[in-house]
């Protein structure tokens, strides 16, 4: 079964839902390669992603270990490189609620860097990740 349908709107501009839950998702081309920036632009769909999976990851190893990291939070960023354009660095810095003790921080680290976002990005995307807990 296909995971979502993506439709071009035209004017660098796509539509996604996603088949099983029927959310939609614009993205937009970005401004500095001929869009209006109006939404996400694929890449930066890259770049959350890898946030969000981290943060999904981390949230099922938390509630495994009977821990609550609710309102923790991520502040994403993307760098291009011209040629050949394309994400040359992810730079995700968590701000992470709930966990006082240090070896609860560091298994929910540990299972953040191991993602499926982060293990399937390329190799020569750089990741930097730092983790500040409240």
């Amino acid at each position: 079964m296909s995971t979502s349908k993506v439709v071009y709107k035209g004017d660098i501009r796509t539509e996604s839902t996603h088949l099983q839950s029927g959310t939609v998702i614009l993205t937009d081309g970005p401004t500095d390669n001929h869009g209006k920036g109006e939404a996400f632009s694929p890449t930066d769909m890259v770049a959350n992603s890898l946030a969000t999976c981290m943060l999904s990851i981390m949230g099922i190893k938390a509630n495994a270990m009977n821990v609550n990291i609710n309102g923790s939070t991520a502040d994403v960023t993307k760098i291009m490189q011209a040629e050949p354009r394309k994400i040359s660095e992810i730079i995700v810095e968590l701000d992470m609620q709930g966990v006082d003790d240090e070896k609860s921080r560091i298994i929910l680290e540990r299972a953040a860097m191991t993602c499926p976002v982060f293990l399937s990005l390329h190799p020569d995307i750089k990741k930097t990740v730092s983790f500040n807990w409240r």
